[in-house]
């Protein structure tokens, strides 16, 4: 999930946020196993006629993912190395479309409507130890701070190309770990000093 929700009316806004979170689900499960660059093709083809359906201005949020490009390519550089061109499109095609159709869930999604749909999936989780309502807002902190990474991460790359002419490439990779470990070392701190997950995760929710 990458951007931030935007308040406009279209019927994908209109759709519950368990169905969109569903399809999501259900889309990533059979693509995966998915090795026919046609089918990729055409499942990719969908995902921007949805963007479009949505509006234009949905469509123009596509270029929000320009920081995760060079991602892409160290992938597809990796598996061409190790395997063929055919495999990297694969991989690719296959990365961009999933993105894409995470990011446009997220831009028509409320988080408080996400994070009540997804509460009752992590309940069978509560005998385990584990509480849904941490659960609820750590999905929430995802998606919330996805942007944020991504804005660091353009931000890293107009430092190094207003001192180098040359492509960052992977040398980016190191200094955009360092600054994800330190929001998430603050982000931790923030949430002790406001009293904890309880009191944090009823302010998410109103937002």
């Amino acid at each position: 999930m990458i951007a931030l929700y935007v308040d406009r009316q279209s019927w994908m806004h209109r759709l519950s946020a368990g169905s969109k979170l569903l399809v999501l689900c259900v889309s990533s499960m059979l693509m995966l196993p998915v090795d026919s660059l046609p089918v990729l093709s055409a499942f990719l083809l969908c995902v921007l006629a949805l963007y479009l359906s949505a509006g234009r201005e949905m469509f123009a949020r596509i270029a929000l993912l320009r920081p995760v490009l060079p991602f892409l390519a160290i992938i597809g550089l990796l598996h061409v190395l190790a395997g063929s061109y055919a495999q990297a499109g694969q991989v690719l095609i296959r990365l961009i479309a999933m993105l894409l159709l995470a990011n446009l869930v997220t831009l028509t999604t409320r988080m408080r409507d996400m994070m009540t749909a997804m509460t009752p999936l992590f309940r069978p989780l509560a005998p385990l130890g584990l509480s849904p309502r941490r659960l609820s807002l750590a999905v929430a902190l995802m998606v919330r701070f996805a942007p944020v990474l991504l804005a660091t991460m353009e931000a890293l790359t107009e430092s190094w190309r207003a001192r180098s002419s040359r492509n960052p490439r992977w040398r980016l990779l190191a200094p955009f770990t360092l600054q994800a470990l330190r929001m998430a070392e603050t982000v931790g701190e923030a949430l002790q000093a406001r009293g904890g997950v309880a009191v944090a995760r009823e302010r998410v929710s109103r937002s």
